[in-house]
C-alpha cells in the first residue's frame, strides 16, 4: 500500500488527473494483446475467474445505478454513476474473455442477461440492497480496497488479456477507493447523526467482510487501508469473521435475485432485439 494516506484529495499527488468514466474511454486496453490462451494457462479456470470478477463488477454497477436521481447531490450522483461505468466496463472485458477461454465463444450479454441468480459468482455484498448513503460508501470503500488489492496481483497474470484488463482497472480502482474513501472520512468525522449513520452501516457490512478474504489472499492490504480510513474518520473497525457463505459457489442472499430480474427484463423480453 502507498504511504499517501488514501483519503487525501486526488488533487494531491497523483500525476494522471483523468478522474472519471474510465471504463467509457476510446482506448483499447485489448489493442494488439494476443488473445491465444498462454500454455500452462487452464483455461477453465481462467474462465472461471473472468466470469466471478465480472460478476462482482455487474452487479455492484447495477447497485450504484440505483443511486441515479437519489444521490445526496448533483456531483456524487455523476461520481457514483460514472464509477459505475467504470464496473461496467471492466465486466465487459472480462465476460468477453470468459468466452474466449472457456470454448463456448459467450459474448458479454449471454452472461449477463441470460443466466439465472444461482449461477451468479459474485461476493454477496455487491447484492445487498443500497441502503442509506453512509452504507454505499461503506461498501464501496470495502469492495474497491479489496477489488485493487486483486488487480494490482492480477497485473502479473501469465494470460495477457486478463494481465491487460487489471492494468487498466487498477487506475479506476484507485480512484473508486479514493472516493469512496474521502466520503467516509468526511461522514465519520462530521456531524452526529453522520458519524452514527457510518457506525450503522459498517455494523451491517462486516458480517460480508470474511467472504472475501476466502475469494484471494489479499486480507493484509485490505485491512491496512480500512485501518487507515476509519481511524481518520473515528470510526471503529468493522468486527468481521469467517463468513457463513459464499456467492463464489453460488450462496446468495434473497436480494440479487429480484436484481437481475430488473436488469435482464428488456433482454429476456426481446432476446433477438438489437439497437
Amino acid at each position: 500500500m502507498s504511504e499517501d494516506h488514501v483519503y487525501l484529495t486526488l488533487a494531491e499527488g497523483h500525476e494522471d488527473d483523468a478522474r472519471w468514466a474510465y471504463g467509457t474511454g476510446f482506448e483499447d486496453p485489448l489493442h494488439g494483446v494476443d488473445t491465444t490462451v498462454p500454455e500452462g494457462v487452464d483455461a477453465s479456470e481462467l474462465a472461471a475467474s473472468c466470469v466471478a470478477l465480472a460478476d462482482d463488477a455487474l452487479v455492484s454497477a447495477q447497485r450504484l445505478a440505483e443511486w441515479i436521481t437519489r444521490a445526496p447531490e448533483l456531483e456524487e450522483e455523476v461520481a457514483l454513476a460514472n464509477i459505475g461505468l467504470d464496473l461496467l466496463g471492466q465486466a465487459r472485458l472480462l465476460y468477453s474473455r470468459a468466452g474466449q477461454a472457456d470454448g463456448t465463444g459467450r459474448d458479454e450479454d449471454a452472461y449477463a442477461y441470460f443466466r439465472d441468480a444461482d449461477d451468479f459468482r459474485n461476493v454477496r455484498l455487491a447484492e445487498l440492497p443500497n441502503g442509506d448513503f453512509a452504507f454505499s460508501i461503506v461498501r464501496l470503500l470495502v469492495l474497491s480496497s479489496w477489488r485493487l488489492a486483486h488487480f494490482e496481483r492480477l497485473v502479473s497474470h501469465p494470460d495477457p488479456v486478463l494481465a491487460a484488463v487489471a492494468a487498466k482497472g487498477v487506475k479506476e480502482l484507485a480512484y473508486h477507493r479514493q472516493y469512496a474513501a474521502e466520503w467516509a472520512v468526511r461522514l465519520g468525522d462530521g456531524t452526529e447523526e453522520s458519524h452514527r449513520r457510518m457506525r450503522k452501516a459498517i455494523e451491517q457490512i462486516a458480517p460480508y467482510i470474511g467472504e472475501l478474504f476466502t475469494a484471494y489472499d489479499v486480507r493484509a492490504e485490505v485491512v491496512a487501508v480500512l485501518r487507515q480510513v476509519t481511524e481518520e474518520a473515528g470510526l471503529p473497525m468493522p468486527a468481521y469473521r469467517p463468513s457463513a457463505g459464499c456467492g463464489r459457489d453460488g450462496e446468495h442472499t434473497e436480494h440479487l435475485a429480484p436484481l437481475l430480474a430488473e436488469l435482464q427484463s428488456v433482454a429476456r423480453a426481446h432476446p433477438e432485439a438489437t439497437w
